[in-house]
């Protein structure tokens, strides 16, 4: 059965992703896990030092080198099921049973695809340990799993907040009229209030495509409102977001117009790094 499945790495944005997959794992009622990848261009699994021609003749030299690498790579995987412990042990405390902990060796977004059947929801700090610092920065990791995975990915902020209201950016396109399809039938938000918000004219049409997603959230038993907003997607999203005081941002990952540059190439980027409430991209 797909579950709730984190990827942790340690950095300042892991206690927050942890409690964000908690969440979204009692909510969902679906088993959690968290992985942990140890990536080779980070830690290399072996010492390969025979192209040191300098070194040949020092036969020792070359053995305390090795055993210093081996020694390293053992150390960041015993750092690694350290971070998985604490992990498992912090979801516990929140009250899910018996999380499970994977850990993976080589490059992240190959080991997530090789789980990808396993996951319906993929939890994931806005920014990685090689990031955590740098505020204004975004993952690339992260970059590359938005644009490969197929799965429904929540990219988390620093500091955990129980969502209490959603905002889903609608542009009307088919994908995002499935979208609405998805969360209808998802019990992730279910008796949180959804507002639907478009940006762009406030045209006949455009009212008609938010009245028909609104029809089918409220047959669901959603609370929702509507809105056309005009001006630029990221800065018209982030302000109704901070007039109605929401914490959570839904958006697709492909639309057309205007939303589809949003997580599409640099964009990707501009926009992950201005949020600060978690993102749930759809795919």
């Amino acid at each position: 059965m797909p579950d709730v499945m984190a990827y942790i790495d340690g950095s300042e944005f892991t206690p927050a992703a942890c409690d964000y997959a908690a969440w979204a794992s009692q909510r969902l009622n679906k088993p959690l896990s968290f992985v942990h990848v140890l990536e080779p261009q980070r830690y290399p699994s072996e010492a390969d030092l025979s192209g040191n021609v300098w070194l040949r003749s020092r036969d020792s030299l070359l053995q305390e080198l090795a055993s210093v690498e081996e020694r390293r790579n053992r150390q960041a995987l015993e750092q690694g099921r350290l971070i998985l412990h604490v992990a498992r042990e912090r979801a516990m405390a929140a009250g899910i049973r018996a999380p499970e902990v994977r850990q993976r060796e080589g490059d992240l977004v190959e080991r997530l695809h090789e789980l990808e059947n396993e996951i319906e929801l993929l939890v994931i700090g806005a920014r990685g340990e090689r990031h955590a610092a740098q505020t204004s920065a975004v993952g690339s990791q992260l970059e590359r799993v938005v644009r490969s995975m197929h799965r429904l990915i929540l990219v988390t902020p620093m500091e955990f907040n129980a969502p209490e209201s959603v905002l889903f950016a609608f542009d009307g396109s088919a994908t995002m009229r499935q979208a609405v399809t998805t969360l209808a039938a998802s019990a992730l938000f279910q008796g949180l209030p959804i507002h639907l918000v478009m940006i762009g004219g406030a045209s006949d049409e455009h009212w008609a495509q938010l009245d028909a997603a609104c029809d089918e959230l409220a047959v669901a038993g959603f609370t929702v409102y509507t809105a056309i907003r005009a001006g630029e997607v990221e800065a018209a999203l982030h302000r109704y977001q901070a007039e109605q005081h929401i914490d959570l941002l839904v958006m697709g990952a492909y639309g057309h117009s205007r939303f589809r540059q949003l997580l599409v190439g640099s964009s990707t980027a501009r926009m992950l790094r201005t949020t600060r409430t978690p993102l749930l991209v759809l795919r």
